[in-house]
């Protein structure tokens, strides 16, 4: 179970859940620094009672400066300068916002807090303000803080707390994930000797007779290969990847009997990128599941994939019926892609679908890694073609 469903109040986005929280925490800021502010220095005068009402619309005056500094802690430094390691950026940032605060409480502190004083006060206002007035001038740019370097601080750990938990959760699922997806490969493993040698012994059985029946039985076991031997790995080379998407789309075309349209464009040299095994076949499976095999004239299927430094930019598109409500961007594929695009390439990818009347379209871009070069292929295949 996901920390946001096991404590939703905790973890949860929802709207209703973040208002809450920060409800709740921001309510008990505020009548803890009333409580606190008005025992300290209390002397027995003003009387008790009025002291305390005095303090808690005091914290609440200087509620303002509370949660400006630690929303910007929380929303700006941390995620943009402290998580991203620029931590020279992050100091700067840490000073500027402290010092903002500070500047912005002594505003409030000659303005509102007099007259929160006077009105809560009264008869005792001017003798109350005298004993302050001597301490609000050469310390107001710490002490006017009134506890906001505490709050920024307790702001700034729960946020940092909640990150590395809900990020060690994550790594946690893809854990769990990866451990039954090698189950579910272990399964699939039943005598794979067996397997293959009984396609090899059809494929010389049939490579004169059936040239177009070894044809297919050759290029599914290479690609039953490569899903079995290979992609037990977190990388494999992409030039292997597009090679198995290619010999499924050979496969396909030869299922249809040469009546598909396709184009297809891949990079000649993809250097020793890497890419995470099965993470686009998905994609092109989905377009003859839902869109090319339900067109009754004119099949049509386009890819486009090239690479600019590390980077894969990856288009793909086809053509479906406009009588069938095939939800190409539901099933289950598209949704297992977005899943481990999130896991496996956090902030490293786009991944978008638009999905037409007469047309499904796929843009992704990812950042790969690059492989150690002795992984890397001595020699990489011509992938480029057209069908």
């Amino acid at each position: 179970m996901q920390a946001a469903e096991k404590y939703p109040f905790i973890f949860s986005d929802e709207p209703r859940y973040r208002f809450r929280r920060h409800l709740a925490f921001w309510v008990f800021w505020w009548l803890f620094q009333g409580v606190l502010y008005s025992v300290i220095g209390y002397n027995g005068k003003p009387v008790y009672g009025l002291r305390l009402i005095d303090s808690i619309l005091e914290s609440l005056a200087y509620m303002t400066t509370h949660i400006a500094l630690s929303y910007a802690l929380m929303y700006f430094v941390i995620p943009r300068y402290l998580l991203k390691q620029k931590y020279l950026l992050t100091v700067l940032w840490v000073f500027l916002c402290f010092l903002g605060a500070a500047v912005l409480s002594v505003i409030i502190s000659i303005t509102v807090i007099p007259e929160i004083q006077r009105l809560v006060l009264r008869d005792d206002f001017n003798n109350y303000l005298r004993v302050r007035a001597s301490t609000r001038i050469h310390l107001s740019l710490m002490a006017g803080l009134r506890g906001g370097i505490t709050i920024g601080g307790i702001a700034a750990s729960i946020k940092l707390m909640k990150h590395w938990y809900v990020k060690e959760q994550r790594n946690l699922q893809l854990q769990k994930e990866n451990a039954e997806a090698q189950l579910q490969l272990l399964k699939a493993q039943v005598h794979p000797h067996f397997l293959f040698n009984t396609l090899n012994n059809i494929y010389s059985h049939t490579q004169n007779t059936a040239p177009v029946a070894s044809q297919l039985v050759m290029g599914l076991s290479d690609m039953l290969r490569f899903i079995l031997y290979e992609c037990n790995q977190p990388l494999v080379p992409l030039s292997k990847e597009l090679k198995m998407i290619r010999d499924y789309i050979s496969l396909e075309q030869i299922r249809y009997d040469d009546q598909l349209d396709v184009h297809v464009d891949l990079p000649d040299n993809t250097d020793n990128l890497g890419i995470a095994p099965l993470l686009l076949l998905p994609l092109v499976e989905n377009c003859f599941k839902h869109g090319t095999s339900h067109m009754i004239e004119q099949p049509w299927l386009n890819l486009e994939v090239h690479i600019e430094n590390n980077r894969m930019y990856v288009k793909l598109l086809n053509g479906k019926s406009n009588t069938v409500n095939h939800n190409n961007c539901k099933g289950i594929g598209i949704s297992n892609v977005r899943k481990r695009l999130d896991l496996l390439y956090p902030g490293k990818h786009a991944f978008t679908i638009t999905d037409e009347e007469d047309v499904f379209i796929v843009d992704l871009w990812l950042a790969l890694d690059y492989m150690p070069l002795t992984q890397k292929e001595s020699a990489p295949f011509k992938l480029a073609y057209h069908g």
